[in-house]
């Protein structure tokens, strides 16, 4: 055991309150058993500074280590990273996460972030905290998967560690998590069913989109429990907490069909709804027979990178595989017959040779758009605005360069409201988009989740989706857009939902 206690954090996410917090469970059991350690979930406390700070002041505890996504996360994790250093400067804080990797070099180079676990941290965060005990600094470089500065005052950035077998890693330590936070409180109604959990069940992604934060982090490498290891954690649930729906919070759940179809044949008879995330050509390869076979199973949705329905445009993102326009047409039928709902997401707003090109795909994106839904009304939409990621040698971020765009230089900037949106996709901060483009894109998607409301909103029913219906129709069928007010005015009233921001928990 260490003579120094440890404290893993989970910031606050504003979709995340209902999700059991995988990523941190992920590092915990690295060192269960061999370390000590708690749990602080920002999601579930009302003060959770209060919290590590009463942990800290007992003079057991050396490390503060948290999870770091881009956007909400940052509110809690630059600022309580920072008060730790004030307060107990002999503290050593070490980040993870997308946004920690992504954006090393801002985050290192804060004065209070000490070291980052860039990737999976099963064996470089266990590595890390024995060669700290040890004071042995000599071990550091020899760690996968870490980045630090040395006594040269040099970023340190060293080799990356091969995606391990995940049916080897140690079992998550649920049972741990629940003396400190009742497991039931993660899970929540939501239109996949009453009792829904969250579950990662591989890492990673084999393509390159340029788009993408995942890429420069896994390097186009996947990794992936069994469908029978996944099915047992489930059963764990299932039998303990009568879960009745599960999320696949995986960058791409459907990479291996073999894998999908042990799973679907192993969950067939046990009453779960299940949703997850894919790519279009992937799953264009399986049969119609497999779509229906999953959906027997309990698929009810699969969120789907669509991007653009422009061919030329998909190579700009470097979308990779056999995606195209035709293609997605095509698949959202096959969709439509097996009784899948696809929900696709579209990215606009990418960089163009003039603002005129940059405005006509926007267009024609939009128009797009709605020959999908009248292909597959039931096809759910979802749009983002291109927010650039640090994707170096990519072509596109090398355009998104050229074009004037640059990340903050210090932490604190990104924790503006400003910077919270654009890690959100809501707010691109991109020089190109002008705010007539930013509004043209707003005002389709508030008039197209009037006349087609998620869903997975499942507050919005009956009279209130006759309603909307109604108010957004003429502007949908003429392409009516700007000022949509009257589309705003009910959305707030009856609280909306928009499940690219909040999920599909509702309070």
């Amino acid at each position: 055991m260490t003579s120094k206690k440890l404290v893993i954090f989970n910031p606050r996410s504003s979709n995340a309150k209902h999700r059991i917090p995988n990523s941190i469970l992920q590092v915990a059991a690295s060192i269960h058993g061999v370390h000590d350690y708690v749990f602080v979930d920002g999601n579930m406390e009302k003060d959770p500074w209060s919290t590590i700070n009463a942990y800290f002041k007992t003079g057991e505890f050396k490390y503060f280590c948290s999870t770091v996504m881009p956007g909400p996360q940052l509110k809690q994790a630059i600022p309580f990273s920072k008060k730790i250093k004030e307060k107990y400067p002999d503290c050593i804080v070490i980040w993870g996460g997308y946004f920690a990797s992504n954006q090393y070099k801002v985050s290192i180079t804060s004065r209070y972030v000490d070291y980052i676990v860039n990737g999976p941290g099963d064996t470089a965060f266990p590595s890390l905290v024995d060669a700290l005990e040890e004071g042995d600094f000599n071990k550091l470089p020899l760690i996968k998967n870490l980045v630090y500065i040395d006594q040269k005052g040099k970023i340190v950035q060293t080799a990356k560690e091969a995606l391990q077998n995940q049916d080897n890693l140690p079992p998550l330590p649920y049972q741990y998590l629940n003396t400190f936070y009742d497991l039931e409180n993660y899970l929540a109604k939501t239109f996949l069913g009453n009792k829904t959990l969250a579950y990662h069940s591989s890492l990673g992604c084999p393509f390159t989109c340029s788009f993408c934060a995942v890429v420069p982090i896994y390097n186009a490498k996947w990794k992936a429990k069994s469908g029978v290891n996944v099915y047992n954690d489930l059963l764990f649930f299932k039998k303990k907490y009568d879960i009745d729906a599960v999320e696949f919070h995986d960058n791409n759940f459907f990479t291996s069909r073999k894998r999908v179809l042990e799973f679907s044949k192993l969950v067939m008879d046990d009453n779960i709804s299940w949703w997850g995330e894919g790519r279009i050509d992937t799953l264009n390869k399986y049969t119609d027979d497999d779509l229906r076979y999953m959906r027997k199973a309990g698929c009810k949705m699969i969120f789907l990178g669509a991007e653009t329905g422009n061919d030329e445009v998909l190579k700009q993102m470097n979308k990779g595989g056999t995606q195209s326009g035709k293609m997605i047409e095509e698949f959202v039928l096959r969709m439509k017959n097996v009784g899948i709902i696809p929900e696709l997401s579209f990215v606009l707003g990418l960089p163009g040779e003039n603002e005129k090109k940059v405005y006509e795909q926007i267009i024609w994106d939009i128009n797009f758009i709605k020959k999908i839904k009248k292909i597959n009304p039931d096809a759910e939409i979802i749009i983002y605005l291109y927010s650039p990621v640090p994707t170096e040698g990519s072509e596109l971020y090398q355009q998104i360069i050229d074009a004037g765009f640059s990340f903050p230089e210090n932490l604190e900037e990104w924790v503006s409201p400003s910077w919270e949106k654009f890690d959100l996709r809501k707010n691109p901060l991109t020089p190109w988009l002008t705010p007539k483009m930013v509004d043209t894109i707003k005002n389709f998607e508030t008039v197209l989740n009037g006349y087609y409301p998620t869903a997975s909103d499942f507050r919005i029913k009956g009279y209130k989706k006759q309603m909307l219906k109604l108010v957004s129709g003429y502007r949908f069928s003429l392409g009516w857009y700007k000022f949509p007010y009257e589309i705003k005015a009910l959305h707030k009233i009856w609280k909306y939902r928009q499940p690219e921001i909040e999920g599909f928990y509702s309070e």
